[in-house]
């Protein structure tokens, strides 16, 4: 059986950016193209090691049959629930803007306002996360998040931020620990104080919070978190919103200081649980309780990462990853500008 898209990247990954590539050979979109397993497309016929860089997919016509109007009607559909239009963020940030973009500049000004200083120890703050019952994962949604059931936790405490690099810091300081790869000469990119440390390992994450006295917390801890006990598809409710977090929607393709979208908290506190950073959790990719999609990839292969990040799969049509019963792995040596962490401790 070939490979799912998932694999494809899982075995990619280990390397410091994502760098999909494609092949000029393709024909219309079947049924065929998307693995009977899994669901998901079959795009590592085209996006393999040996094959030319990613193009732009909307002027090459033998993109076509994966990103045109070939696409099945159930993956047209996941990626269009959540667009959102308006004018690009980034956009706004490079000019004046019109009276037109009014509204639009009026949230972007919101974001910086937001991201006032914080002290290193507000930083490291946690927020309490009660015991109790939970929906976690779904049942429409790719097969790795199917099927939703639920799970019970004890209470616990988890970051109320993702780890910013000034906090970061001082563990490499402490430790001699490799200073991630976007460090200049081993110090933090000026201006970047606060924002989440990216170019991480799973394994940095993991030392980090065992460092720091904390853990990284489960999958279902995470999930809990960003979901509370109302069965929610966003931290912040149930409608997707591209100004409550920092998806590639917004259109910023940076991440930003964390904490920098108050309307975008988890009904416990949690900041930037959608967008800004993918976050590492301590699981190994395992299928839920009664899920009937086998996988290949299953076991104790690749971590889990949660969250998305300002940049994700919707590049490539592949819907967005800002909901929070969405899931992906990775190979746990996976380093890249939109993969970091937030710690948890038992209470």
């Amino acid at each position: 059986m070939k490979k799912s898209f998932s694999a494809a990247l899982a075995m990619l990954m280990p390397v410091a950016a994502f760098m999909l590539v494609l092949s000029p050979a393709r024909a219309q979109a079947r049924q065929s193209d998307y693995d009977p397993v899994t669901g998901e497309p079959e795009c590592a016929e085209c996006h393999t090691p040996d094959k030319r860089y990613s193009i732009d997919y909307t002027r090459d016509e033998t993109c076509a049959g994966c990103h045109g109007p070939g696409l099945s009607d159930k993956y047209v559909e996941m990626n269009g629930r959540y667009e959102s239009g308006g004018v690009n963020a980034a956009h706004l940030l490079a000019k004046n803007s019109s009276a037109d973009e009014a509204r639009e500049l009026k949230h972007v000004r919101g974001f910086k306002k937001a991201a006032r200083k914080k002290s290193v120890a507000e930083l490291k703050e946690m927020v309490a996360v009660p015991a109790g019952e939970f929906t976690m994962g779904s049942n429409d949604w790719w097969p790795k998040s199917q099927p939703e059931h639920k799970r019970t936790t004890k209470t616990f405490h988890i970051d109320k931020y993702e780890v910013a690099n000034i906090r970061y810091k001082a563990f490499v300081e402490a430790t001699g620990r490799r200073a991630p790869d976007h460090w200049i000469g081993g110090n933090i990119p000026p201006g970047m104080e606060e924002h989440p440390v990216v170019f991480v390992t799973w394994s940095d994450a993991d030392a980090f919070c065992k460092w720091e006295g904390r853990r990284l917390p489960t999958e279902a801890e995470w999930e809990k978190t960003a979901r509370s006990a109302d069965k929610r598809t966003f931290p912040w409710g149930n409608k997707f919103d591209k100004y409550k977090g920092n998806t590639p929607q917004l259109g910023l393709e940076h991440t930003m200081p964390v904490g920098s979208f108050e309307g975008g908290k988890s009904p416990y506190g949690a900041y930037d649980m959608a967008g800004n950073a993918w976050e590492w959790v301590a699981d190994w990719f395992q299928p839920y309780p009664g899920n009937t999609h086998p996988d290949e990839n299953y076991g104790e292969k690749y971590k889990v990462v949660r969250g998305g990040s300002w940049y994700d799969c919707t590049y490539y049509k592949c819907g967005i990853s800002a909901p929070v019963y969405n899931k992906i792995f990775f190979n746990a040596q996976t380093k890249n500008n939109n993969f970091g962490f937030r710690c948890a401790k038992d209470n």
